[in-house]
């Protein structure tokens, strides 16, 4: 049941991506040229999702796990805002300072979660690594893009 519960957090946050489309507006900015393809999205995060879950839902049996468990609640919330943030409101720059913030929970998570327990940090890094992805290209397109 547990791992139902960090996977409805997860379903929200990604639902996010659904009501905020790319749309026209992402379609006309330049992007670079390792911008993935548009199927890779949504293949991408629902893999991640499910890992972010697993990874969730193990920490709860660990002990000790009380600042994890903290910080995979913030990053989901930073996850939440992003899209409202870069394909709702336009707003890349804001989008950029989610995405650091982000990145860098997600990082100090996978530190944190590596002595207790290797397996959740090793199923975060997947999603580190796509943030890191992600933070190249939101980067790219707010150089590049400039309003």
């Amino acid at each position: 049941m547990t791992f139902f519960l960090f996977l409805f957090a997860c379903i929200a946050a990604g639902s996010t991506g659904m009501i905020f489309k790319p749309g026209h507006w992402y379609t006309t900015l330049k992007k670079p040229a390792f911008t993935p393809p548009d199927w890779a999205f949504p293949l991408s995060w629902s893999l991640i999702y499910l890992l972010l879950a697993w990874a969730g839902y193990r920490l709860t049996q660990q002990p000790g796990s009380a600042t994890l468990l903290a910080l995979w609640a913030l990053q989901i919330t930073l996850n939440t805002l992003w899209s409202p943030l870069f394909f709702g409101a336009h707003r890349l720059r804001s989008a950029m300072t989610v995405l650091l913030a982000l990145w860098l929970v997600v990082a100090a998570m996978i530190a944190l979660a590596l002595p207790l327990d290797s397996l959740s940090a090793l199923l975060l890094l997947p999603y580190l690594l796509w943030l890191s992805l992600a933070c190249a290209l939101n980067f790219s397109i707010l150089c590049h893009n400039r309003s």
